[in-house]
């Protein structure tokens, strides 16, 4: 089952999703949305539904990371397992990291919520190079094998840009305007977003 918008808020909300990571999910899925959306204009086949609630629902399970430790992704795929929404669990799983990637291969679900959600830092949209940035800062500090993983994390997620951009008619740099003026179906419903 692909849950609509508002099944993924009643999720987040029986999760107790923390707001700032739900802020994050939807700006996120916003994201996700206006590249989704256009890759359709160009006769992409992908799920616009999967890909906005796999957006949303990436991060369900960091509170409860964050508040008993353990690993967000595991978390996250077996809330998804539990509430029967097992396309999420593909998406959920390689959101941090993808497993596998084909650069000629068909646009993913998958990697669009990736790319998406690396060019998400809290609720802002960035750069990959602030994201890379920030990552680092936050997580590697003095460790260098973590820190040239996320690097690996990030020279692969220039790659997946590439992948989902080669049919676009705009420019990675233009999703901060494109993002900021699109009108995403979570604002005719809720006037959020």
């Amino acid at each position: 089952m692909i849950p609509s918008i508002d099944k993924c808020t009643e999720i987040m909300d029986a999760y107790k999703m923390l707001r700032n990571i739900r802020a994050h999910s939807f700006v996120v899925a916003r994201v996700a949305f206006v590249i989704s959306s256009e890759l359709i204009r160009r006769d992409v086949e992908i799920n616009v539904p999967l890909i906005v609630a796999g957006a949303l629902l990436h991060d369900i399970g960091k509170t409860e990371s964050l508040n008993n430790g353990g690993d967000h992704v595991k978390i996250g795929m077996k809330i998804c397992q539990e509430e029967g929404l097992v396309e999420l669990v593909p998406i959920v799983e390689e959101h941090v990291r993808l497993k596998s990637f084909h650069p000629k291969g068909r646009i993913l679900e998958k990697e669009i919520v990736y790319y998406s959600d690396k060019r998400v830092n809290h609720d802002q949209i960035v750069t990959l190079e602030e994201r890379l940035s920030y990552i680092v800062n936050r997580y590697a500090r003095n460790n260098t094998r973590l820190r040239d993983e996320i690097i690996y994390n990030f020279n692969l997620c220039k790659e997946v840009e590439k992948k989902l951009f080669r049919p676009l008619l705009f420019n990675a740099s233009d999703i901060f305007e494109l993002a900021a003026n699109s009108r995403w179906p979570y604002e005719a419903q809720k006037g959020e977003g």
